[in-house]
């Protein structure tokens, strides 16, 4: 696969992002090169564009399917198996949404609900704390409940939330 200066520079932008979040750089940027790139690739092109090893873009790739992002397609006359991404860009964040309320806020609010739980059983703990404990609950119940009911929203309605929020914001004013 040729170099494209400008799909180089949006690969190593993302592998950057995606270490900042959480996730692998590798994964990050084979997702990029996937999501950008005009065609379906095969591993060893992803191996090819992006200088690393076989093994590391096998697991990454495992991890984006896993994820939902990234899906097997077959090129006819090709008997290697070609990787694409998600296209909508809507549709991709909400799946990467999905995934971080699933992984970090969602064993938060465990967390929380578990230890409100213990103030409930009369444990001694500084007023303090408590109130602390109590308004963050409250907060992510509250986080939890809104992303459920947007979430519930027809994706036509949810658009047209984001585009309207400027608005919003200056009626509630």
């Amino acid at each position: 696969m040729k170099s494209d200066p400008v799909i180089e520079k949006l690969v190593l932008h993302w592998g950057e992002m995606g270490a900042r979040w959480g996730i692998s750089r590798m994964v990050a940027q084979i997702h990029a090169l996937l999501y950008f790139s005009p065609k379906p690739l095969a591993a060893d092109e992803i191996v090819e564009a992006l200088g690393v090893a076989r093994s590391h873009v096998s697991n990454s790739l495992k991890e984006l399917q896993t994820w939902g992002v990234v899906k097997v397609v077959h090129v006819i006359g090709d008997r290697r198996e070609h990787f694409q991404s998600i296209k909508d860009v809507w549709q991709l964040f909400e799946i990467l949404l999905d995934e971080r309320k699933r992984r970090e806020m969602d064993p938060t609010l465990k967390m929380l609900r578990e230890t409100q739980a213990l103030l409930d059983d009369d444990v001694k703990t500084d007023p303090h704390t408590r109130e602390r404990l109590r308004e963050m609950l409250e907060f992510f119940e509250l986080m939890d409940g809104w992303f459920g009911e947007v979430r519930r929203m027809p994706l036509e309605s949810r658009v047209k939330l984001v585009k309207w929020g400027a608005r919003i914001r200056g009626w509630l004013k």
